[in-house]
Order: structure tokens, then C-alpha cells, then sequence
């Protein structure tokens, strides 16, 4: 498993893959990890986009910064 940065800010390539493991139903936790993130992140970012693990897209995130 690869060490977690503590601030890691998200990448347009970061939202990105959080789609990808999103469409594929993969769990918060498994996408954090693959990202390199702590699971709230991955919750933060859902909730500050204003979108939910059903509706996320990268660009729509990346939009709402």
C-alpha cells in the first residue's frame, strides 16, 4: 500500500479516477487508497462538488471549484 500525503490537494487526473472507481461501484475507502487520499477527502470532494457517487464527473467537480 502506498504512504498517504496528509495534504494532498486533488488533481483534474485525481477526479478523474474517483469517476472511473465510482462507475465501476468500487467503495470511499478502495478509491482513497487509490488516489493516495484519507477517505474523507473522497467524501469532501462529493459533498463541496455538490454532486453524489451517482451523479460525480471529473469535469463537473473540476468546475465547481
Amino acid at each position: 500500500m502506498e504512504a498517504k500525503r496528509k495534504y494532498k490537494r486533488l488533481k483534474y487526473s485525481d477526479r478523474e479516477k474517483i469517476e472511473e472507481l465510482l462507475r465501476d461501484r468500487r467503495g470511499i475507502a478502495e478509491i482513497a487508497d487509490a488516489v493516495g487520499v484519507h477517505r474523507d477527502t473522497i467524501y469532501k470532494e462529493l459533498k463541496r462538488s455538490g454532486l453524489d457517487e451517482f451523479t460525480y464527473t471529473a469535469a463537473a467537480a473540476q468546475k465547481a471549484l
